[in-house]
C-alpha cells in the first residue's frame, strides 16, 4: 500500500451533471485496498467540480416549510422535500447507522455489503435488503436502478465517476439527495475526529424526522466515550502506533479521526498530524526500520477479514520480535469499518484499544 492518491474529484451540488466516466476507467479498488485511500482519502477536486465549497459542517439542520430540510455537507446543501422513502447505504456502517436509527423499512439498497458483515444484533434486519456493488461500491447503472431519494456514503470516493460510479450530480438528476459522512468530507479527512459522528447523528435525525431517536443513540454513544475517559483518566498514556499491513508494505497512520481515537483510547500516538510524514496526507509508507526505532509500546492496525488479521500479526512478530508491542503482546487489531467515517465503530474502536493498553481499567 503506498500513499499515493487516487486522482479522484470531489462532487459539488451545483455543477452541471459530469461526464459519462471512459470505457476504459479505473475498475474500483477492492475492500483491503481501499483501507486506506478510498477509506477517506483526500480527493483532489476535478476540472468539472471545482468550484465545491470548503465548509465541513456549516450551520445546524433547518426545517423549512411543508416538512423540508436543508443541511450543509461538504460545503454544499442537501435538501430534502420530507423524509427518504428510498434510501441507500453505500457501505456497511451506513447501513448499519440506518438501522440503529429504525430506518429499516426505508432502505432499498445496501452497498459494499460483501466487504464486511454487519454486527450480528442487526444482520438479521437486512437480510432481506438487495445488495448491490458485492465488495466495492456500485456501478452507476446499478445504483440508479434502485432509484433511490436518499444515498448516504461514508467519503466522496462512493462517487467518484473515473471509477463507473454514480457521481452526485447524476444522482440529483435522478430525483436522490446525497450525505457523506462528516469526517469523509475531502477537507475533513485530515482532522476529523470522533466527535463528527455526533453531527452526522443530528443530521440524520433531521433528515428522517427522527431527531428523539437520534438523540438517544447519540446519548447512549456519549455515554461509552465519557465511560473511557473516566477510565483511562490519570492514567500514564501507552506509546502506540497505527499501522496497516498489506502483504509485506508497511503504512502508519497519523491525522484524522484514527488519531483522534488513539488519544481517547488512553493512547500516547507515536504519530500525530504534526509531523513532515503527514503534511499532506493521513497516511504514510515507512520503512520497518524506520518503525523499528520507534520502540512503539503498542500496535493498532485494521483488518477487514479474519485472514488479513491473522497475515497482519505474522508480518509484525516476525518482523519486529524485539519491538516492545510485539514482546508484551500488546497487538491491538480493529475492525476496518469501525475506522470509516461517521461509524459508530469509531466509538467501540476506542472501547477496544482503550481496555486492551490499560487492561482492568474498564
Amino acid at each position: 500500500m503506498t500513499t499515493r492518491r487516487p486522482s479522484r474529484p470531489t462532487p459539488r451540488r451545483s455543477a452541471a451533471p459530469a461526464p459519462d466516466p471512459a470505457p476504459d476507467a479505473a475498475p474500483a479498488l477492492a475492500p483491503g485496498r481501499r483501507l486506506l485511500l478510498g477509506a477517506g482519502a483526500l480527493l483532489p477536486l476535478g476540472a468539472v467540480l471545482a468550484a465545491c465549497g470548503s465548509s465541513v459542517t456549516g450551520p445546524a439542520a433547518s426545517p423549512a416549510a411543508g416538512g423540508a430540510v436543508s443541511i450543509s455537507n461538504c460545503g454544499s446543501q442537501v435538501e430534502l422535500a420530507g423524509p427518504p422513502r428510498a434510501a441507500i447505504g453505500l457501505h456497511p456502517s451506513q447501513t448499519e447507522l440506518l438501522l440503529r436509527l429504525g430506518q429499516r423499512e426505508s432502505i432499498v439498497g445496501q452497498a459494499q455489503a460483501e466487504a464486511q458483515p454487519l454486527p450480528e444484533d442487526v444482520a438479521d434486519l437486512a437480510a432481506d435488503i438487495p445488495v448491490i456493488g458485492g465488495q466495492t461500491p456500485p456501478a452507476r447503472e446499478e445504483l440508479l436502478a434502485a432509484e433511490p431519494d436518499f444515498v448516504y456514503a461514508p467519503t466522496t470516493y462512493e462517487f467518484s465517476g473515473e471509477q463507473g460510479f454514480a457521481t452526485v450530480e447524476q444522482l440529483a438528476q435522478a430525483g436522490a439527495a446525497v450525505y457523506v459522512a462528516t469526517g469523509g468530507c475531502a477537507d475533513r479527512r485530515m482532522t476529523g475526529t470522533v466527535e463528527d459522528l455526533f453531527t452526522d447523528l443530528d443530521n440524520l435525525g433531521e433528515i428522517f424526522g427522527i431527531a428523539e431517536r437520534a438523540g438517544e443513540l447519540s446519548a447512549q454513544q456519549r455515554g461509552t466515550l465519557e465511560e473511557v475517559s473516566a477510565a483511562v483518566s490519570g492514567r500514564e498514556p501507552v506509546r502506540t502506533a497505527q499501522v496497516y499491513v498489506e502483504g509485506t508494505t508497511l503504512s502508519v497512520i497519523g491525522a484524522g479521526v484514527e488519531h483522534d481515537i488513539l488519544l481517547r483510547a488512553g493512547a500516547d500516538p507515536v504519530h500525530g498530524p504534526d509531523q513532515d510524514l503527514f503534511a499532506d496526507f493521513f497516511a504514510a509508507q515507512i520503512s520497518p526500520e524506520a518503525l523499528a526505532a520507534e520502540e512503539p509500546a503498542a500496535l493498532v492496525f485494521g483488518v477487514h477479514d479474519a485472514a488479513h488479521e491473522q497475515a497482519t500479526r505474522d508480518y509484525l512478530t516476525s518482523t519486529f520480535p524485539q519491538m516492545p508491542a510485539v514482546a508484551e503482546s500488546r497487538l491491538i487489531a480493529v475492525p476496518s469499518t469501525s475506522l470509516f467515517p461517521g461509524t459508530l465503530g469509531n466509538v467501540s474502536a476506542v472501547r477496544t484499544i482503550a481496555e486492551a493498553l490499560h487492561p482492568g481499567a474498564l
